[in-house]
């Protein structure tokens, strides 16, 4: 791999005891750049970045950073150049918050450790930077599992790194903190122009905030390439072996199976108002029919993942005469129909349609009381 890459690893073999697990690993980092690890539980993405910080001795190949051979350097000059949040517990006997934080600016210090105003003041920015002022002087052995994830991404900010390594930095998280922590590593990743390498389960992330993407699989480096060309369905699928329900690049999520059998209830929806109707019956394990869906409709792709039926036409078509005629035939057979469009325009006349089709029949269900299972 040649020189842009602010750290690589070349012809690396990682694993335990002696064994490979991982075999010829090619993997590099630039400056203002985050790489995203992805791929099933076990597939080694964790023994990968554990190589490449030295907690694991790699069975053969050489991780250079910033040029220089990584097994050449001195702890403390690693630290100064390089920053890790990991998933192991730590423990931090008798030290608040603010002093896990501060152990950030030893890389700097003398022997003795000791702080400088100037450490200090970097310190209380970072414990800002991460909204953790409120419990930084708390024991660190008493905050919660999240609490605790962002006063250690605060200790590697501390450090003022070039590059920093996350192993899985999300796990403890709520969505609002998920959030925040990516958007830490972005902003700096943009005005300090540092290089990430993480890990993360979440796809949905992994596709927001990646500029590439390495997929770890079946003991090898399966794929490394831009978000754009990873998170597609098919691809997902292969990656994790999904076999049960599947995986929506639109939205970025896994949907459960369908439910089989011969449809239950006949849904009329479109611009994302269905969705909330075809995911509470799947729920309820009752099969239904959808439609009519253009697929370039929001309602579509959870429509074409759920239903044991569904009426679509092309992206931005009007619905023909003969799909018409069989989703208005399909839902008599069906006797039960829930509207969740609130509205119909010129562009979703056929469904206007169907609904007048369906009152004048009698076999209208108060949405609501669906979703509430009232309605079997």
């Amino acid at each position: 791999m040649n020189g842009t890459y602010y750290l690589y690893a070349e012809r690396l073999s990682v694993g335990y005891n002696g064994r490979p697990l991982i075999e010829n690993i090619e993997i590099g980092v630039r400056r203002g750049e985050i790489l995203t690890l992805i791929g099933p539980n076990g597939s080694g993405k964790s023994t990968i970045l554990k190589s490449i910080i030295r907690e694991l001795k790699p069975i053969a190949g050489t991780v250079v950073l910033d040029g220089r051979d990584m097994a050449s350097l001195r702890e403390r000059d690693v630290a100064e150049k390089l920053a890790i949040v990991m998933t192991e517990r730590i423990r931090g006997e008798l030290m608040t918050c603010r002093d896990v934080v501060a152990t950030g600016r030893y890389p700097y210090t003398g022997r003795l450790g000791i702080l400088r105003a100037q450490d200090h003041a970097i310190v209380d920015d970072a414990i800002r930077t991460v909204h953790a002022e409120d419990f930084a002087e708390c024991p660190f052995n008493e905050i919660s599992d999240g609490q605790r994830q962002r006063i250690l991404l605060a200790r590697a900010i501390c450090q003022q790194p070039e590059i920093i390594v996350l192993d899985e930095p999300t796990s403890f998280l709520d969505i609002r903190h998920k959030l925040e922590l990516l958007d830490i590593l972005k902003t700096m990743v943009r005005e300090k122009n540092v290089a990430v390498i993480v890990s993360l389960h979440e796809l949905d992330l992994a596709e927001k905030i990646s500029d590439r993407v390495l997929c770890v699989a079946n003991g090898r480096i399966d794929r490394c390439d831009t978000p754009d060309n990873i998170f597609h369905g098919a691809y997902i699928s292969a990656l994790y072996g999904i076999e049960t329900g599947s995986y929506n690049p639109l939205f970025g999520s896994v949907e459960l199976p369908k439910v089989s059998g011969e449809p239950q209830v006949f849904v009329i929806g479109g611009g994302g108002s269905g969705v909330p109707a075809y995911r509470a019956l799947q729920r309820r394990g009752i099969p239904f029919a959808a439609g009519i869906l253009a697929e370039s409709d929001l309602d579509w792709p959870v429509a074409n993942a759920l239903a044991a039926e569904l009426f679509s036409i092309p992206a931005f078509a009007a619905a023909d005469a003969q799909t018409e005629q069989d989703a208005v035939s399909r839902m008599r057979a069906i006797g039960k129909v829930v509207c969740t469009v609130p509205a119909f325009g010129e562009t979703n006349a056929a469904n206007r349609r169907l609904y007048e089709a369906a009152k004048a029949a009698g076999i209208l269900v108060d949405p609501d009381a669906l979703l509430k299972g009232v309605e079997a």
